[in-house]
């Protein structure tokens, strides 16, 4: 009996040793644990931040910045910025002045620059009625579909045809114009760097006459804007030089501001819709992310508020049950 007392006591010792020392290292295991996982959490958030950072950066550096055919140091005198209402995110082109403005490019720039990528269509509630553009557009000649002889014939314009060129092709452009050939000016805005502050700066930038020490080719004119300062094409916009149907002054700075705005809403017909959108696709992404984060906070909100605990057996009620 004495032997296997002391043998039961002696099991009874080990066990509660046992249990002693597997809670230390339940303990110890949790308390590594609960050190270490924060330390984690932090590298993979700072991981996937930097991650993303980058993603974002590399993008941009890819997608996000200006393409100009020329670089500054080729394009000339840096031109002046201007505060253009129409390039802020709330605002939208001055119909009254792309009226204007094209009145300018019709009267004065087509006899040399075509406007090839823009339909008489396209004017239609921007800067003339349906009958004004209706009008315009017949008023030139277009090649009709071959008839059953094969021959083509000429039919008056319509909506949907494009705005003449002034040449019919660039031979014809080049032997009008000294071997120069005149650009055309649907995306010139978009092709130049500088934008629209280089066409205002261009068009406003002749002087009366070349500073000092400047050498400009026989058949150039001189123009600081212009890369070479030496461009074929003169000055062509005077005071009083066209009339405007709204009776605004036809200087020579408002006339270039105008045609420039004008060049502008070609190259980017879409602009006021594109703006329109990114404000509604702004308002409505708001009001999502506010209810994204109050679900995560409802949601997560019990994960987060409990209390989690660890109650490691008693050794004396293992000792008093086992007698």
């Amino acid at each position: 009996m004495l032997a296997r007392s002391c043998l039961r006591s002696t099991r009874i010792v080990g066990a509660v040793r046992t249990v002693a020392v597997n809670t230390s290292k339940r303990a110890a295991s949790t308390a590594s644990a609960a050190e270490a996982s924060p330390f984690r959490l932090n590298m993979a958030g700072g991981a996937a931040t930097a991650v993303a950072i980058g993603s974002i950066g590399w993008y941009y550096h890819l997608y996000g910045s200006d393409l100009h055919a020329m670089t500054p140091v080729e394009e000339g005198l840096h031109p002046t910025a201007y505060p253009w209402v129409h390039t802020k995110w709330t605002k939208t082109f001055d119909h009254q002045a792309l009226r204007r403005g094209f009145q300018v490019y019709q009267e004065v720039c087509s006899s040399c620059h075509s406007l090839s990528r823009i339909p008489y269509r396209s004017l239609v509630g921007v800067t003339h009625t349906v009958d004004e553009a209706k009008a315009m557009a017949e008023e030139n000649e277009y090649d009709s579909e071959p008839n059953d002889e094969g021959e083509i014939e000429k039919r008056p314009g319509k909506l949907s045809d494009y705005l003449p060129s002034p040449y019919k092709n660039d031979e014809a452009a080049r032997a009008a114009n000294n071997g120069a050939l005149p650009p055309d000016l649907s995306l010139i805005v978009k092709a130049r760097h500088g934008g629209i502050d280089y066409i205002f700066n261009l068009l406003t930038g002749y002087p009366e006459e070349p500073p000092a020490g400047a050498v400009v080719m026989e058949g150039l004119n001189f123009n600081p804007y212009f890369p070479g300062t030496g461009i074929a094409m003169a000055r062509v916009l005077y005071n009083e030089l066209v009339e405007y149907d709204d009776e605004t002054p036809a200087t020579t700075s408002q006339m270039a501001k105008d045609v420039t705005e004008f060049l502008n809403w070609a190259a980017e017909p879409e602009m006021d819709q594109r703006k329109k959108m990114g404000l509604k696709v702004l308002a409505i992404s708001s009001v999502l992310f506010a209810l994204s984060v109050w679900v995560k906070r409802y949601k997560w909100s019990a994960i987060k508020t409990r209390k989690i605990t660890y109650n490691p057996p008693q050794a004396g009620r293992h000792g008093r049950g086992s007698h």
